[in-house]
């Protein structure tokens, strides 16, 4: 497993019962979690005093409640700053279980000792473009939702990137994509984070698991001839690491020279010393 445990300012306190304990900064927040499929006893005191609790509603969706947090505080990783926001959907703005996939293609960015262009597609927030710039990229962002955007701003504002080569593009990620091939434009890095459904903007179904290898074969064409990575996540639990890596290795690695390992993402559990799995990553790097 790929776990994110270099955090000081979140911790995952507890996990039981399809809810998860989070401590986010001085803020401790309850969130459901469908992986979350065993009951323990809630022994941690944070359970009986948490900031605030999301509960589903047997309606659809849901709302915080016992909320007494502010609309939006700060915390760091290392020297990375983020704002949280709790909203819709129990997002805070930040996954931080992506941690570990940041260290990993940060580094290849230091070391590549060349400058390296990466493009992040499905990009929310902008953790990832936040890590990449700040590790001497030149970073393309592009997400759907403008209001994700605006919080990528915000969030590399706070890290010390608002003039950092940055280019923060609001439109469907497939469009984006198509223009770019048209364009003869090409990155050394390509960062994908899908959801698992979506719709697009003329009412086209998303379902990851029907669309994912067309798009990543579709990405493929805006490689550059001398690529650094390829970092493809998911967070759809009907599709394994595995399958996500022989895709991967057929569209990405093959020809390339490039190697792929494929891992669930997690994050440590502080009372049990065990690691909740958050996801699925794909890591390809060239020689």
């Amino acid at each position: 497993m790929f776990v994110s445990d270099n955090w000081k300012e979140y911790k995952l306190l507890d996990a039981t019962d399809g809810e998860r304990l989070e401590a986010w900064g001085e803020y401790t927040l309850i969130r459901p979690d469908p992986q979350v499929i065993w009951k323990n006893q809630r022994q941690h005191p944070a359970w009986k005093t948490a900031d605030a609790d999301y509960r589903r509603s047997k309606s659809g969706g849901g709302a915080w409640s016992k909320n007494t947090l502010p609309e939006s505080w700060q915390i760091s990783y290392g020297d990375l700053r983020f704002a949280i926001k709790p909203m819709g959907f129990k997002h805070t703005g930040l996954f931080p279980e992506q941690a570990t996939n940041w260290d990993w293609f940060s580094d290849l960015i230091r070391k590549a000792k060349r400058p390296i262009k990466v493009l992040n597609l499905f990009a929310y927030t902008g953790g990832a473009t936040v890590a990449a710039a700040k590790a001497g990229a030149s970073v393309c962002h592009v997400d759907a939702s403008k209001g994700m955007v605006a919080l990528a701003k915000e969030n590399a504002a706070l890290s010390g990137l608002s003039q950092a080569p940055i280019r923060y593009i609001v439109d469907d990620c497939r469009k984006f994509i198509e223009r770019e091939i048209r364009r003869g434009n090409v990155y050394d890095g390509i960062i994908m984070d899908p959801p698992s459904y979506g719709r697009g903007p003329t009412g086209e179904v998303w379902k990851l698991e029907e669309c994912i290898d067309d798009f990543v074969a579709l990405s493929s064409r805006v490689l550059s001839p001398n690529p650094l990575f390829f970092l493809l996540n998911s967070y759809t639990t009907g599709l394994s690491a595995s399958a996500m890596r022989y895709m991967v290795e057929l569209r990405i690695a093959g020809g390339r020279g490039g190697r792929c390992v494929a891992d669930e993402i997690g994050l440590p559990v502080e009372r049990t010393g065990l690691c909740l799995p958050c996801g699925s990553s794909v890591r390809c790097s060239f020689d």
